[in-house]
């Protein structure tokens, strides 16, 4: 018995193997997707995108040739009137194979071959697309650029001011807040000439409010009278 090419026969002789690749096409064909083994599913492929290629063409000698290899009509009809025209834009690859892991028992590994139903997009299709996005480009840039902007939300609580530059009290805030240790000093205080304000605040109760406590205790920070 002469040995395939391709791997171990899958059956006791030519034709087992034939005949079984053949009913595993004409289930594929039924139902779309089978599960079978790795080594089925490798060998399954060829043949079944052979069938599909026939029944592609449409005429009657193709569906001759179809008949011989699935003896079901109406399978065969259900490939002619529906698997084949979804895939007439598809120029090969008609069935994709998904590894799913071992069977139980055997431990054989197994797979999910079924039929790409997909449409494809076609050169045409790519090309048309590519053309209205091109146009859509400028229209959308000059929106974009009327729209006003969005003004950024602050994350400084009430009646806070963010540092300055030059470390000079913003007009109005005169207290200064620490926010690694989360304490404000007030004008006059012992540590305000020394503190370099992170954040600023109107008023004890703002520092307060946002979670600073008074350097020192409240004692600590009365605002001089001087």
């Amino acid at each position: 018995m002469p040995t395939p090419t391709k791997g171990p026969r899958l059956g006791g002789s030519p034709t087992h193997e034939r005949i079984m690749l053949n009913n595993l096409s004409q289930q594929l064909f039924e139902h779309k997707r089978i599960t079978t083994t790795v080594t089925k599913a490798k060998r399954l492929r060829p043949v079944a995108e052979r069938l599909i290629t026939f029944a592609k063409k449409g005429d009657l000698n193709a569906r001759r040739r179809v008949l011989r290899s699935i003896g079901n009509k109406s399978v065969v009809h259900e490939l002619f009137t529906v698997i084949a025209p979804a895939m007439a834009e598809r120029p090969g690859g008609y069935t994709r194979i998904t590894k799913i892991g071992n069977r139980k028992g055997d431990n054989a590994p197994m797979a999910v071959i079924e039929l790409v139903m997909e449409p494809v997009a076609t050169a045409a299709a790519v090309s048309e697309a590519t053309k209205v996005a091109e146009a859509a480009a400028p229209a959308a840039e000059e929106t974009k650029a009327a729209a006003p902007a969005a003004a950024e939300p602050s994350d400084l609580p009430a009646g806070a001011h963010a540092a300055t530059e030059n470390g000079e009290a913003p007009e109005g805030f005169e207290i200064k807040g620490n926010a690694d240790s989360m304490k404000y000093h007030v004008p006059g205080s012992r540590w305000y000439a020394n503190t370099q304000a992170e954040i600023w605040f109107d008023t004890k109760e703002s520092a307060e409010a946002a979670g600073y406590a008074p350097a020192g205790g409240a004692a600590a920070q009365t605002i001089s009278e001087d």
